[in-house]
């Protein structure tokens, strides 16, 4: 018997990951934006995200619109849950897409622009980051809806795993310079990263013990056997492919740093995977309890059998074209 409810989990965690990937790198850009100091550098970095950054953000669409159509009881009681985490994030991402196309033509109030595509960016990635901490410490749910507080997602945990987000974003944005550059902006960049990394380094492991000490589930799926003799193998790679990276930015080399930041996402959003399944919304909604019937599930997934290659394809085709070093005063506006 095909399990639909399970399939969707798998679609909607890929969509979710994709996003934090593939915007992850463009809002960390906006996020060091005050740091880079020369305005022809400026440029520079905000081309090599100019023909890539709004299709990113279709993956954020996809997994939100998943939650809403496939896990509506998931999706009631989060909503109520994270309402001012979410709101400030899209406000965020609002005001860095307007900030980004004024920056190109307010040339006297460009300075401000800039300001408000770092600020948009910066708040975005905080609250994303901040909303994934509240979704991990718990959820209080009632007679299958919210029972918890206004205030209940900002707790010390979520705005460390805010402050996380915000730096592996740094990571990603610095070391797809490093890959997209030249010249002095690939030089800072590749600084930044490496300052990035230790950080980011440090905040995985952080929050990974953190974890163990806020939910029961999360002690016993690491630490009980057998689990713990075939799951040490996600710390024990997060480790390796952190070293690597280090090397790999001290030999100054162009595509590995950033394809070692997208695996250490990848493994993190594994371990992260690995301590919440089944449930959707912790402690106590599974998948199955937050799934729609299996009729719904069946006609969705029809639909986004067409959809998601599509997606694909296009997302595929625009790196591919893009692709490349992008140097000073070329531009894709």
């Amino acid at each position: 018997m095909i399990d639909f409810a399970l399939i969707w989990a798998g679609l909607i965690a890929f969509a979710v990951l994709a996003y934090i990937i593939l915007d992850g790198f463009d809002l960390g850009i906006g996020i060091m934006f005050p740091f880079i100091k020369k305005k022809e550098d400026k440029e520079t970095a905000m081309n090599t995200i100019a023909p890539i950054w709004d299709g990113n953000e279709t993956w954020l669409v996809l997994g939100g619109g998943g939650l809403y159509a496939v896990f509506p009881l998931a999706y009631a009681i989060i909503l109520p849950a994270l309402y001012m985490p979410i709101i400030l994030m899209l406000l965020g991402l609002i005001f860095r897409g307007v900030a980004f196309e004024f920056h190109w033509r307010a040339r006297k109030s460009q300075h401000l622009w800039d300001k408000g595509f770092a600020i948009g960016s910066l708040v975005a990635a905080l609250c994303q980051g901040i909303a994934l901490g509240a979704l991990v410490q718990g959820i209080t749910v009632e007679d299958r809806a919210y029972a918890g507080g206004w205030w209940d997602w900002l707790t010390p945990f979520s705005i460390t795993t805010g402050v996380a987000l915000v730096v592996g974003y740094v990571l990603l944005g610095s070391t797809w310079l490093n890959m997209k550059t030249t010249g002095s902006l690939q030089k800072q960049s590749r600084g930044i990263a490496k300052i990035a990394g230790i950080a980011t380094f440090g905040f995985i492991g952080l929050i990974s013990l953190w974890m163990v000490f806020i939910e029961q589930q999360y002690l016993h799926r690491w630490f009980d056997a057998p689990n713990i003799y075939y799951l040490f193998v996600v710390p024990v790679l997060v480790f390796l492919v952190g070293v690597s990276l280090f090397i790999t930015l001290k030999r100054k080399r162009d595509v590995s740093p950033f394809l070692l930041s997208i695996s250490l996402f990848l493994l993190s959003y594994i371990g992260l995977a690995i301590s919440l399944f089944p449930n959707l919304v912790p402690p106590s909604v599974s998948i199955w309890d937050a799934a729609a019937p299996d009729s719904s599930l069946k006609f969705l997934l029809v639909g986004s059998a067409f959809l998601l290659p599509i997606i694909l394809a296009y997302t595929t085709y625009a790196y591919w074209v893009f692709r490349g070093k992008v140097k000073e005063g070329e531009a894709y506006h």
